[in-house]
């Protein structure tokens, strides 16, 4: 659901370039205007991951089948895992920019927001509203239309959207994939559930607005993550790879190892929202 690219080296910048608007020629051969186009760049850093197992002869009897391919299956979903998680933290974390790539740019507070319920101000679960809210930042932050939006949430979350009648509603949703207890598309966002967001504490104010040093604080919120699938780049050196060899310091016992090498990187703060909820 990001912009995959593929990277040589180590380290490798993306570039950056800003929006700018055409200007009138008002005049017979006037001067050529200059216009000053914004651009910067975010570097992304390749890191190594692996996996490995080993199948003795004798797991091979007591099965009675060969258990390499389902290892092998489970390899691969071990690092999909591990991609879900580099983008996770790229979407959540620093990004880096400038000329050797080492600022740290945070995701800033107004790409924040807290689920919450008035009369008195209190966190809650996800709700349709917050959701509004997530839409109204990505639309005001001017994000085009036609770029796919996608909302990672978890269990507890798509359950509390369930619960709301503008979600389960024909009037408002004609998705039935709510006939089966789940949620495909709403609000323009492509929903998909995962339990695998880390929970984190939320500080904001009086008005629920995300503000370090706020006065409130949700201990260990959930977050949702809302994003257009530009905002991030998922940078691929080497895709995974499994090898499936005797070791014969192991008595010939049959390794199953994988590894790929990936790095990930947010390149507009503009295209990410992360949603703190009351964790119950």
């Amino acid at each position: 659901t990001v912009r995959q690219e593929s990277q040589n080296g180590k380290l490798s910048f993306f570039e950056r370039i800003g929006a700018v608007t055409a200007v009138e020629k008002t005049t017979r051969h006037s001067d050529t205007p200059q216009i000053d186009t914004p651009h910067s760049r975010r570097s992304v850093s390749l890191r190594d991951y692996i996996y490995a197992d080993l199948i003795d002869e004798e797991d091979k009897v007591r099965t009675l089948i060969d258990p390499a391919n389902p290892y092998a299956q489970a390899a691969m979903w071990a690092h999909g895992r591990k991609m879900d998680d580099v983008i996770i933290d790229a979407l959540q974390g620093d990004s880096f920019s400038g000329q050797a790539g080492t600022t740290a740019v945070p995701l800033p507070d107004s790409q924040k927001l807290l689920s919450f319920t008035t009369g008195p101000l209190t966190a809650v679960t996800l709700n349709v509203d917050a959701l509004r809210r997530a839409k109204e930042i990505l639309d005001a932050n001017d994000v085009d239309p036609s770029i796919r939006r996608y909302c990672v949430l978890n269990a507890r979350q798509l359950r509390s959207l369930l619960e709301e009648t503008e979600v389960t509603s024909s009037d408002f949703n004609t998705i039935r994939a709510l006939v089966r207890g789940e949620l495909d598309e709403f609000l323009g966002f492509t929903f998909i559930r995962m339990e695998r967001i880390p929970q984190a504490d939320a500080e904001y104010d009086a008005s629920g607005n995300i503000q370090a040093g706020g006065g409130n604080t949700e201990a260990d919120a959930d977050h949702v993550l809302c994003y257009a699938s530009d905002g991030l780049v998922l940078s691929v050196g080497r895709d995974m790879t499994a090898r499936i060899d005797p070791r014969p310091d192991k008595n010939y016992a049959m390794q199953v190892y994988t590894s790929m090498s990936i790095g990930a990187v947010r390149l507009e703060e503009e295209m990410v929202v992360d949603i703190a909820c009351a964790n119950a």
